[in-house]
Formats: structure tokens, C-alpha cells, sequence
């Protein structure tokens, strides 16, 4: 099992269906294939408030040598545990300073129609963020745009264009006070 994947583990998951004990117990084998210790913790801390931090420098605040430190962080990439390494941009500096988040309702929730739901919501650019919810509703989507024209223009494009969408809540964000995909590691 040590040589499988955590990314082949969470397809063989997605085969299982919806049985949560067999769900909790392939969840269980992942977290104990990927096995952070303090080191790795300490050194995702370090990396989640600049992921341009020289490794030597994260050795010497986590007590290790910069090879052993290299070796960490390639391992928690290959594992999945660091997905990605990004620039954060700050969205009204580059003229995209609506924030909008979008409770969506779909009229037939089958698979077929979550999944193609999914891979829209997932390839639109002005979705930031979309997650599949339980609830009233089936998607609260984060949609970042220009102006409020752009976001009637996406609606129409995303909405009303679609005939599997019941209804649609739009909330506009007055004030960020807190962003950001930093984890209390």
C-alpha cells in the first residue's frame, strides 16, 4: 500500500460510492501514507507564509540541514501534501476588486448533472473558489470580477444559459477582512 499514491487512493475513494465507513477507512489509509511529523509541520508553517523561504533558513528555525529540509518538502510534493507552490495577488490592484460568493441550486442533482456542473463552475475564469456543499443548496461558488457588469455578463453565461440551474444568490463582499488558504498546521 506504502507505494500507492494518496492521488490513486482518492480515485480508488471516489469508486466506493457514498458508504461512509468505507470512505472513513480509505481516509484513514491516506493520512497514514503521507506521515508528517513536527519536522514536516513546522516546515508547512514556515512555507504557508512565504513558500519562497531559502530551505537554509528553514533549517536552521526547524533544527535540520537544508538537504534534509529539501528532501521533506520534495517528499510532501510527491505525496500531495503541498499541492501547488503560487503567488498570491491582491485582486483590486490588478482590476478585479468584486468579490462576489454565489449560493447555487441545480434543478436535477444526478450525477451526470453534478459532474457537468463541476467541470463548468471548476474551468469558469472568474471562479476563484467552488465548492460542492451539502444543504438547500448544491454549490457556494467565490467569483472575483472587474465590475458589476462582468458579473451580469457571467451570469448570463453561467446561469441563465444554463437550463440545470434552479436559482442562483448572489452575496457582494463590502470588505476582505480575512483571506487567504493558510491551515493551522
Amino acid at each position: 500500500m506504502n507505494s500507492t499514491s494518496p492521488k490513486k487512493m482518492r480515485v480508488f475513494i471516489s469508486s466506493l460510492g457514498k458508504n461512509p465507513l468505507e470512505i472513513a477507512l480509505a481516509d484513514a489509509i491516506i493520512f497514514h501514507m503521507i506521515q508528517l511529523d513536527d519536522f514536516d509541520r513546522a516546515i508547512l508553517r514556515i512555507l504557508q507564509k512565504d513558500n519562497r523561504t531559502p530551505q537554509q533558513k528553514i533549517g536552521n528555525a526547524v533544527n535540520l540541514s537544508a538537504p534534509s529540509v529539501q528532501r521533506r518538502i520534495r517528499r510532501m510534493e510527491a505525496k500531495g501534501v503541498i499541492r501547488t507552490n503560487t503567488a498570491v495577488v491582491d485582486p483590486a490592484l490588478v482590476d478585479l476588486a468584486l468579490t462576489i460568493f454565489v449560493e447555487v441550486e441545480l434543478v436535477s442533482e444526478t450525477p451526470t448533472e453534478i459532474d457537468a456542473a463541476k467541470l463548468a463552475f471548476r474551468d469558469a475564469p472568474e471562479v476563484q473558489q467552488c465548492f460542492y456543499v451539502t444543504g438547500e443548496i448544491d454549490f457556494m461558488l467565490v467569483v472575483v470580477v472587474q465590475c458589476m457588469s462582468a458579473y451580469e455578463d457571467f451570469t448570463r453565461r453561467m446561469f441563465f444559459a444554463n437550463e440545470n440551474i434552479k436559482k442562483f444568490r448572489t452575496y457582494v463582499a463590502m470588505d476582505a477582512i480575512k483571506t487567504g488558504s493558510t491551515l493551522n498546521i
